[in-house]
């Protein structure tokens, strides 16, 4: 029998809880599901007003995976989908997309096994972005601690502009740096971003490419400041991401950064790792929703 659930009021149908979803772990759809229960405050804080693109890999992270913006077929009526318009993103139409509000619309997605991507603007102010991005792709021989490296270079340099920088791991290869600015267009925050990720190339011409040239990369981590564009999307903090194993993208304090430079100190965390990491440290990202956003620097 399928089982049914009621949260926030709402009757949910949760399918295939002993389903193997990362054979490598032996982690089930069940597990996957009390992870979102269990990280739902913070992850919801992240999701808050903003149109969510869905990565899904029904069949476990081996399996078929997809990538959609659109809200899937048989969204119930009761999951809050607002209008987008693709002139965020290209064109002048406009779509639908699902914002993820409460706790039961994130074990409605959930239960559809997929990994959580937002842009850096909210669904009210299509394209005026709160957020700033860096994603720290290392290519090999490169690894995560290159990343580290990389990471505390430009915490210093956007700190000189005002802005407080917040790590997380990417749930793959590298670090994801979070920056809160007050709203400006997502152009102009493109802009400042690919500024800096020329100017760490610069000042690390042996560690940093900004460009995606794949025949640049090798050794050297890549900048990608392009996630800034209004059209693109970022994995959410805490989203499982659809790896061979369950891998989060995980808040990272900046001492376990600064101690990620040996290379040696890992830096990977699997579902089951944050409900003791967000009992000690709570959500350490939560400052990008406490203070009133700097602007971004002219």
């Amino acid at each position: 029998m399928t089982p049914i659930t009621e949260v926030d009021g709402r009757r949910l149908t949760l399918s295939n809880l002993d389903k193997v979803l990362y054979p490598a772990t032996g982690t089930t759809k069940g597990e996957l599901l009390h992870h979102y229960a269990r990280t739902g405050a913070p992850l919801l804080a992240h999701l808050a007003g903003r149109p969510v693109s869905f990565l899904r890999y029904p069949d476990g992270a081996g399996g078929e995976v997809f990538f959609t913006k659109n809200p899937p077929p048989g969204t119930p009526d009761w999951v809050n989908v607002v209008d987008v318009p693709r002139s965020a993103r290209r064109g002048t139409d406009r779509g639908r997309q699902v914002v993820v509000d409460g706790l039961a619309a994130l074990m409605w997605a959930a239960n559809l096994v997929v990994e959580f991507h937002t842009p850096q603007w909210l669904a009210a102010s299509p394209a005026m972005a709160d957020r700033l991005v860096f994603d720290l792709d290392p290519g090999a021989p490169a690894t995560v601690g290159d990343c580290c490296r990389v990471a505390l270079w430009l915490r210093e340099r956007l700190a000189g502009d005002g802005l407080d920088a917040y790590p997380k791991t990417s749930g793959a290869k590298g670090l994801h740096l979070l920056v809160a600015v007050a709203p400006t267009p997502s152009a102009e925050v493109s802009a400042y971003a690919r500024k800096l990720a020329r100017e760490a190339e610069g000042a690390l011409p042996s560690l940093v490419v900004h460009r995606m040239r794949r025949d640049l990369r090798p050794g050297r981590v890549f900048v990608d400041h392009s996630q800034n564009s209004a059209a693109k999307t970022t994995a959410t903090p805490y989203t499982v991401r659809a790896r061979p194993e369950p891998t989060v993208s995980a808040p990272l304090t900046w001492d376990e950064v600064e101690a990620g430079t040996d290379g040696r100190t890992p830096l990977r965390f699997l579902l089951g790792d944050m409900p003791e990491r967000l009992e000690v440290y709570g959500d350490l990202m939560a400052p990008l929703f406490e203070d009133e956003p700097p602007p971004l620097p002219a």
